[in-house]
């Protein structure tokens, strides 16, 4: 019997080794690409400046800058999706002297982190803006709502309108898009996509966001971006935000035409977001309401002409009292006043 042939050796297979080369770089690319939490001392020290408190407010220890004037009638600032009271700071410079400005980051947002009561609606959102009021003792007051957080102005003011002394409108959400969503929001409704995009490192969507959010590029600045993003990682704000964009219904702009408060609309024309049209459907809807349009500006107006912006609102809102003449010292009071002596005696 001839012995048997051994059978040829075959060399490892080449997919194995890919495999392990791909399941590697993989693995590089998620440990670059994670982004984790920061810590709420690190961004608490980054973000915050000698205007900012931390108040109890519905169960969640809120970011509150209270600034400006005392005597004027307070004007409540509430940002957008994504956003925080620091969107506010030019108007806080600009109308620091005129006006009293509470602005706050909203549950999920900025500084304050998620909310126990883990709900993100916009009615939610009004219950804490009402919390934030009575917490301050605000009995009636001016509120300003940009994007989203026009949305809660107006539902606000039309379910407690006799808190509500002026309404101001910026880039308001209130009506159906015409459009498909912003691409953050697109990716953070797919179920598994969105958790998994959530933890990575939010820089280059922001980047992206803000592109489109501004019309004069030069906006887009890096501390801008890194702000953004920082806050994003701040301790629960993804969850909440996961949270938001995937229970948030669609809003029914009805109750717009029972608002009867004075209104006024601010709207950056190149905004891609929200569609200037949208201004003068809420023109058409809101008894009253004045319009004024910024021909250069985008979605987020206050930020980039805060002085134009910050000037219709001023010239909108009551005058302030004027401030008390400091006290006139009287000539008789000056003489009786000691003269000490122009050269000091010499000391023996």
């Amino acid at each position: 019997m001839p012995p048997r042939r051994r059978q040829q050796e075959r060399p490892p297979s080449r997919w194995r080794w890919l495999l392990f080369v791909l399941a590697g770089v993989l693995g590089g690319v998620a440990l670059w690409a994670h982004g984790p939490t920061l810590t709420a001392e690190t961004l608490i020290a980054r973000y915050t400046n000698g205007q900012s408190r931390f108040i109890e407010i519905a169960g969640v220890r809120a970011h509150v800058r209270d600034e400006g004037r005392s005597d004027a009638i307070p004007v409540v600032l509430v940002h957008g999706s994504n956003g925080s009271l620091h969107m506010w700071e030019g108007w806080a410079k600009e109308l620091g002297a005129r006006a009293r400005l509470v602005s706050v980051d909203l549950p999920g947002h900025g500084l304050t982190g998620a909310w126990p009561r883990d709900d993100y609606t916009i009615e939610a959102f009004a219950d804490f803006v009402e919390v934030l009021a009575d917490t301050l003792h605000l009995e009636r007051f001016a509120l300003a709502g940009h994007s989203m957080g026009g949305a809660i102005a107006w539902t606000f003011a039309a379910t407690r309108p006799d808190r509500v002394s002026h309404l101001v409108l910026v880039d308001a959400a209130g009506y159906p898009r015409d459009s498909s969503p912003p691409l953050a929001l697109r990716i953070a409704r797919i179920p598994v996509v969105g958790d998994i995009a959530a933890r990575l490192k939010p820089d280059a969507m922001v980047r992206r966001s803000l592109s489109e959010v501004y019309a004069d590029p030069t906006q887009v600045t890096e501390e801008r971006v890194r702000r953004y993003a920082d806050l994003q990682r701040f301790p629960g704000n993804r969850d909440a935000t996961l949270r938001r964009v995937r229970t948030q219904e669609p809003l029914d702009p009805t109750p717009l035409r029972r608002l009867d408060v004075p209104t006024l609309i601010l709207w950056g024309v190149k905004d891609r977001w929200v569609p200037v049209s949208n201004a003068f459907r809420f023109q058409e809807d809101i008894k009253g309401a004045q319009l004024m349009l910024f021909e250069h500006l985008g979605h987020n107006p206050m930020e980039e002409d805060a002085r134009a912006t910050a000037a219709a609102l001023d010239a909108f809102l009551p005058r302030p009292p004027p401030l008390p003449d400091p006290p006139a010292v009287s000539a008789v009071a000056r003489e009786e006043e000691p003269v000490g002596p122009a050269v000091e005696p010499v000391r023996d």
